[in-house]
């Protein structure tokens, strides 16, 4: 299918509210009419959202906590062996996921900013084993090789092989002058990447660029601003990404290996404040197109296929969460390109995670700023059973 500089025709929703005989909102969409019901409050600023065999919830807090939610009740002991993490900013503990053998290996992930000697810190990744709320025999199994101030990435996700895919950003180093020379177009560092490992951290020997001189082995793409939305595919097995535009130009990317994604070279943003242009262009030979974008940015975080019973309509769909559009959106695939786009739970804040939940339910961590206390909700149909 050709690629053109626009976006697909959006389907924009005009959210009409009513109320339930329990006097609960209810919210319309194209297929399923929704509410939205706070599963757990009291967090401060939480950033992802994992599900265990045995119904308890975890939620990562960025100032460097990882708590329980369990039966509902947000235990008040966050998680021991968290390791110190550099907070502030975007700075902070970022993602969590369970190995696909938690129930029996009991191994738990964890991406974060690692401080350094200098006050930088770049985004690495360790595993521990996680019993009685503690996490214990830690383990680095991966240290991003970058520096900056920002735009760590840090998503996790495994695929249906058990290598761990884990997102870097470009750690906000400026698109000036030479645009082919920033950092994200340069394998020899992690700027911009998305990587793939083995779960104990060994690197692939069919990677990209294992035999590249002076690459990093572990990278898989590049060419990416700051992707904080990752998802294997529950069906095909593709790796999806969403990233982080400048002003305007948020993507959706379908992710092949060795592929360059054309940060700051190519993309549909343009310089904060001024307006003036960054990018060559929109395309270009050689750099993969993304398969949805944003103009303005929704400041997309958060990245999820739905294959859950309880929104029959909905399954297959993607839905992704904004932060400053502080939006859910859901987006319709035809194959591989995205067909629709409905936009839903609108004003309800900074989303900045989503998860299915083993309910078929959809989660949504709501990121406050600062101390603001902030919950976890969710989407159900509307008037159903809980």
């Amino acid at each position: 299918m050709a690629w053109t500089r626009f976006p697909l025709i959006t389907l924009i929703l005009l959210i009409g509210i009513t109320r339930s005989a329990a006097g609960q909102e209810i919210k319309r969409s194209a297929y399923h009419d929704y509410q939205i019901e706070t599963v757990v409050e009291g967090l401060q600023q939480p950033w992802s959202i994992a599900f265990l065999p045995d119904g308890d919830m975890l939620v990562t807090e960025k100032p460097g906590r990882l708590r329980i939610v369990r039966n509902g009740i947000l235990l008040p002991d966050p998680v021991a062996g968290i390791p110190t993490v550099q907070s502030g900013g975007q700075a902070g503990l970022l993602d969590v996921v369970p190995h696909p053998d938690f129930a029996s290996n009991r191994l738990l992930y964890l991406s974060y900013s690692k401080p350094s000697d200098n006050s930088e810190s770049t985004t690495a990744v360790i595993r521990g084993r996680f019993e009685n709320g503690e996490l214990t025999n830690r383990e680095e199994i991966f240290l991003a090789v970058s520096q900056g101030r920002g735009h760590y990435g840090s998503r996790l996700a495994f695929d249906k092989e058990k290598y761990l895919f884990i997102t870097v950003g470009d750690r906000q180093a400026p698109p000036r002058g030479d645009l082919e020379a920033h950092p994200a177009q340069d394998v020899s560092t992690h700027h911009g990447t998305v990587n793939r490992l083995h779960d104990d951290g060994r690197i692939p020997i069919d990677n990209p660029f294992v035999d590249t001189p002076g690459a990093q082995p572990e990278i898989w793409s590049y060419g990416h601003r700051n992707p904080q939305g990752l998802v294997i595919h529950p069906e095909t097995g593709e790796v999806w990404i969403n990233e982080h535009g400048p002003q305007g130009g948020d993507e959706l990317n379908l992710i092949h290996q060795g592929n360059n994604y054309g940060w700051p070279v190519v993309g549909y943003g343009v310089n904060y404040g001024s307006g003036t242009t960054i990018h060559e262009g929109t395309i270009r030979e050689g750099v993969e197109p993304p398969k949805h974008f944003w103009v303005p940015s929704i400041a997309t975080s958060g990245l999820m296929v739905y294959t859950g019973d309880r929104f029959p309509e909905w399954q297959g769909n993607v839905f992704v969460g904004g932060m400053r559009g502080e939006q859910l959106a859901r987006l319709v695939l035809d194959g591989d390109e995205v067909t629709r786009e409905e936009t839903l739970v609108q004003d309800l804040g900074r989303i900045r995670d989503v998860r299915q939940g083993p309910d078929g339910l959809i989660y949504l961590a709501i990121d406050g700023r600062g101390a603001q206390r902030t919950p976890i909700v969710r989407l159900r149909p509307a008037d159903a059973d809980r």
